[in-house]
């Protein structure tokens, strides 16, 4: 243990443990998974992340050994430590530059977001020398002026060692041709998960695959073969994304999405299907009479389907007109009745 130190040290990093661990020290062979608990700070003490309350939840950073992963220096300590090990590092500056962008991607991940959200399509060098905000005021500033960093927890906590072939790989440490291999698995997942009833988790399944899909397409440029290959893809799964959302009644967002399609293919009638019920739910009458028409000019065998939409919007503008037509009398009652009791006092 005192050879790794002496080598921490002469790279710009102390360690100091806090509590050992148990057993042998692992080879750490590519393909490793480790689990552990993080606090990251400044020297002074402010605190940046912390793995025991990102996103609202107790989550421990999963870290898979020969991914390239944002910042080596991450790799470089947990590999001195035992499972179980609890342990304090102090990083030189030369190892932190990229940690707001790494901080970054790990606080949409707790969210729920793609990692990528806030980040400019450029180099993580380029990001750092930018001026371009990440909407995180501490973050911004530890950019513009990188420090040192302890990374620890009560400290840095490696719980759990797990050897290559051990575990399923998630999307994020996959390369992009296991990527591309697993979509096809991720999107039949969704599909038995919407027959199940269970339109959330679907709804999540779809939204994984696709930011997955988002994640390559960046890396191509917008229009070329691969890209288009790469947005024919994600269309079938923007789609089934949208019938979630409708369901969930999350009717704007299938709007968005739903308009970005047509935007690209102006003769996907699933797309203003889907849209055209958007419109209908939301009160947009003319604009749910427009995309119905599209859909029967582009299919004229589903007249039969948009006449029953059509049907069920005219149903509820009735209801909700009834509904208006009374609140005003029962109002006009009311002004009527104050009225004659001013009168008369």
């Amino acid at each position: 243990m005192e050879e790794i130190d002496v080598k921490l040290r002469a790279d710009g990093v102390q360690k100091k443990v806090i509590s050992p661990g148990k057993g042998e020290l692992s080879t750490f062979p590519n393909g490793t998974k480790v689990k552990f608990h993080y606090r990251t700070s400044l020297c002074d003490g402010t605190v940046l992340d912390d793995s025991r309350t990102m996103g609202g939840y107790s989550k421990p950073m999963e870290l898979i050994l020969g991914k390239k992963f944002k910042l080596p220096v991450w790799e470089q300590v947990v590999t001195t430590m035992r499972e179980g090990e609890i342990a304090e590092f102090t990083c030189d500056v030369k190892h932190t530059a990229l940690y707001p962008l790494v901080s970054l991607s790990l606080r949409n991940i707790s969210h729920g977001k793609d990692p990528l959200e806030g980040q400019r399509h450029c180099c993580g060098i380029a990001q750092v020398h930018s001026h371009h905000s990440m909407g995180h005021p501490d973050l911004d500033k530890l950019q513009a002026n990188p420090q040192p960093l302890l990374i620890h927890d009560s400290d840095s906590h490696l719980s759990k060692i797990l050897p290559p072939g051990s575990f399923q790989m998630e999307i994020w440490a996959m390369t992009d041709e296991e990527k591309l291999q697993v979509i096809p698995q991720i999107h039949e997942e969704g599909n038995a998960l919407f027959k199940s009833g269970d339109i959330s988790a679907a709804s999540e399944k779809y939204y994984s695959a696709i930011a997955c899909l988002k994640n390559l397409q960046m890396k191509e440029r917008p229009g070329d073969d691969h890209w288009i290959k790469l947005d024919l893809m994600i269309t079938p799964l923007l789609l089934n994304y949208c019938q979630c959302k409708h369901l969930l009644g999350q009717y704007y967002e299938v709007l968005d999405h739903c308009s970005s399609i047509i935007n690209k293919y102006n003769d996907n009638v699933k797309a203003y299907f889907k849209r055209g019920k958007a419109h209908a739910m939301v009160w947009n009458e003319a604009q749910a009479r427009a995309d119905f028409a599209k859909v029967v000019k582009l299919d004229p065998s589903l007249e039969t389907s948009v006449a029953k939409e059509l049907r069920a919007m005219e149903d509820r503008i009735r209801e909700k007109q009834k509904e208006e037509k009374g609140r005003y009398k029962n109002l006009f009652n009311y002004s009527s009745k104050a009225s004659a009791t001013a009168s008369t006092g």
